[in-house]
């Protein structure tokens, strides 16, 4: 199995940092622990690499700074030029070699310079590659390149590597325009001096391309005077504000910086005026120059308006501010989450993810990290034929946040429930693309009246009448839920902003659970350091009998399975198989024999065994000497608490004290999907849930 992968490039600014994130990502999801290394880096203690800090932030790496790197450009200059060049070479191979002791696996980025330094970094970077045994990626730059000039620097580079002892496994031909990457990869299958390796080519994208306003604010040294949340638009033009404003807003462009004299206030209400008609392209910023500022009834103006966007202010005059803004190069700040999924999805969209890392890793460690599980979850999500998951809370700023991650990864369809005006609002308000989302009022819907009488339907016995029944569906939660029983939703994610009875009630209501399963159970993804285990129930139920625990145990492992873990189940107790004695303890006993008899029913083959202590359950050799020969002791990975006082307490005692990251709660039993999200939640645990939907709702499917 590979160790190691060495990304290069032709030259400077080819987008390098967009294919590294995206093999990063692959490489999390198909293996272990996965480092970072980048060996020379160009800057010092004022001016951190920017790719590293973006790695170690996005992917959570936790490695120090320090760690990610050998020398500073300086330095390795400094040992080159006295002749120390086996001294570099030592130091890069102990700091490599330091990182490696802990990871599976090391991505290591090669530096690219620009001007008279490009020969130093091809040599140093390939000797680097070879003296620490990595393949070698390279990523080829073809903006503003003919094609005969993008293929004969790629064949010149195949050739040199080659040289120089280096296999190249894969050439990615980067920022082409329309139908050049085709004609390029077919030539250099015939022509390229590496044979074997693999061909790709992603086409120029100008949301990567171009710089950000935050970018420019912060190469600039600007003050950013208002719109600090929406620094992430991009700029993807610029035009000085110097005439009358009837001839300037013609010139104005979507995504245009306008850069004017700080004291041009009728540029100022005509910019902001703009952004909030209709009619008018939505400029992404307005830069102040010449150190002046709005005046205070001006100030006071602009705080009126309630769409905003940035306005940043330099101390520089209007001329070399353009000039300055005309050179900004732009990249992936750690903090642009936006440009990174983005990066990410052009990644996914253009190279063929499988494939690729068959060829980087011959097999799969054993190992599963909470990074390999979080990211599986996306693409397993995305292997489900797109879902379609309905969110009730949609005015919930993290709920917007996280449609568009995953709409962005092309991983499910999702309906917005809520005020149309009010969402509107937010997602402008926020920056955000949610253009490819359904958003669904529920008065005004079409379905409306028809739910309205099949919730009169399944709930008259009850005594509830028509317009009880108008008025409960006029519910989020209860509309949602009834999408999903006409399937006209593949799954619900609720509970940002409501209580899980507030969740689960609808569901149990109208979806109803399956066939043996008389109630609502959930568990957690505990993933710890080096493997993923199923918990449950440590949400739903406070004190289950025998009957209800061995449906959870049941329950569990079906949830299991669905996730790709083995279940090997474990009905947790105070006692290890016959030595104890008392209620809890055979509630348990005959729990475990009541799962084996709906297994079998169900006709699952699934290794359960109890009542176990939890050491017995996970250690192996505590499972030797407490439980010998079982086939469930010592490699247990699904923990059945006996109530919920024992599971809750349990798993967020091993969250808190051992590092692990809790996925859930993940509701079970349901004849469909329905998930129940915390109050306190992240975007990410967002995302996760929703993932999870629609990888039950595939399973659902699937089903026999």
């Amino acid at each position: 199995m590979a160790k190691n992968l060495f990304i290069t490039a032709t030259e400077a600014r080819s987008g390098k940092s967009v294919i590294s994130l995206g093999i990063m990502e692959l490489l999390i999801r198909n293996l272990g622990r996965v480092g970072f290394f980048r060996p020379i880096i160009d800057g010092d203690k004022n001016r951190p690499d920017n790719d590293i800090q973006l790695f170690s932030t996005h992917f959570k790496l936790g490695i120090s700074y320090e760690n990610m790197f050998a020398y500073t450009l300086a330095q390795a200059s400094d040992l080159i030029g006295q002749g120390r060049q086996d001294e570099l070479m030592e130091g890069i191979f102990t700091s490599y070699k330091a990182l490696e002791n802990n990871h599976d696996f090391i991505l290591c980025e090669g530096i690219e310079l620009e001007g008279s330094s490009a020969s130093f970094e091809f040599d140093v970077n390939a000797k680097i590659a070879k003296n620490l045994g990595c393949p070698i990626l390279l990523v080829a730059n073809a903006y503003k390149k003919s094609m005969e000039e993008v293929i004969q620097s790629i064949k010149i580079y195949h050739k040199s590597f080659i040289q120089e002892g280096c296999e190249v496994i894969a050439t990615i031909v980067n920022r082409t325009i329309p139908d050049q990457g085709r004609h390029i990869l077919s030539r250099l299958q015939e022509q390229s001096p590496a044979p074997g390796q693999l061909l790709y080519a992603v086409p120029n994208d100008i949301r990567l391309g171009n710089p950000t306003v935050g970018e420019i604010a912060h190469i600039l040294g600007a003050d950013i005077l208002y719109g600090k949340d929406q620094i992430n638009r991009h700029v993807y033009s610029f035009t000085v504000a110097a005439m009358q404003l009837r001839n300037f807003l013609t010139r104005l462009e979507h995504g245009t910086l306008v850069i004017t004299p700080g004291d041009r206030s009728d540029v100022i209400v005509a910019c902001l005026c703009a952004v909030s008609s209709m009619t008018m392209p939505n400029i992404s910023g307005i830069m102040l120059t010449g150190g002046l500022r709005p005046e205070e009834p001006i100030c006071r103006l602009i705080e009126g308006f309630s769409t905003m966007v940035p306005i940043l202010a330099v101390e520089k005059d209007t001329f070399p501010s353009a000039i300055m803004v005309s050179r900004v190069h732009a990249g992936i700040s750690p903090d642009n989450e936006r440009k990174i999924t983005r990066a990410l999805e052009v990644f996914d969209t253009y190279v063929r993810s499988p494939e690729l890392a068959q060829k980087i890793i011959s097999s799969r460690t054993v190992v599963v990290t909470p990074k390999m599980f979080e990211y599986g979850l996306l693409q397993k999500a995305r292997e489900s034929k797109k879902q379609h998951i309905v969110l009730p809370e949609a005015e919930d700023d993290r709920i917007l946040a996280a449609a568009e991650i995953l709409l962005r990864r092309d991983v499910v369809r999702l309906t917005l429930l809520g005020n149309k005006a009010r969402i509107r609002k937010k997602i402008s308000r926020l920056g955000l693309n949610l253009d490819a989302a359904n958003i669904l009022e529920i008065q005004t819907s079409e379905h409306f009246e028809a739910y309205v009488h099949t919730y009169y339907a399944l709930r008259k016995h009850k005594g509830i009448t028509m317009e009880i029944a108008r008025d409960i569906m006029s519910d989020a939660n209860f509309f949602g839920t009834m999408m999903v029983h006409e399937a006209d939703a593949d799954g619900m994610v609720s509970g940002a902003v409501h209580t899980t009875q507030d969740t689960i009630r609808p569901a149990f209501e109208i979806i109803k659970t399956k066939p043996g399963i008389s109630f609502v159970s959930s568990v957690f993804f505990m993933c710890l350091k080096d493997r993923v285990l199923v918990y449950g129930d440590c949400a739903i139920n406070p004190d289950p009998d025998a009957e209800l625990l061995a449906q959870i145990a049941v329950s569990s492992a079906r949830t299991a399975q669905i996730f790709d873990i083995a279940p090997r189940v474990a009905m947790l107790s105070y006692s290890t198989g016959i030595s104890g004695k008392g209620a809890d303890v055979e509630k348990v006993r005959k729990a475990t024999g009541l799962a084996r008899e709906l297994a079998a029913v169900q006709g699952l083959d699934i290794k359960i065994e109890g009542p176990i202590q939890y050491d017995a359950a996970i250690d192996p050799i505590v499972a030797g000497i407490k439980m010998p020969g079982s086939a469930v002791a010592g490699k247990a990975t699904v923990f059945i608490f006996p109530d919920l006082n024992t599971g809750n307490n349990t798993y967020k005692a091993v969250q808190r004290s051992a590092g692990a990251v809790a996925i859930g709660p993940v509701l079970q039993g349901l004849n469909k999907p329905v998930n129940d999200l915390s109050r306190g939640c992240l975007v990410s645990d967002v995302v996760n849930t929703i993932a999870i939907t629609a990888i039950q709702a595939r399973a659902e499917k699937e089903q026999p």
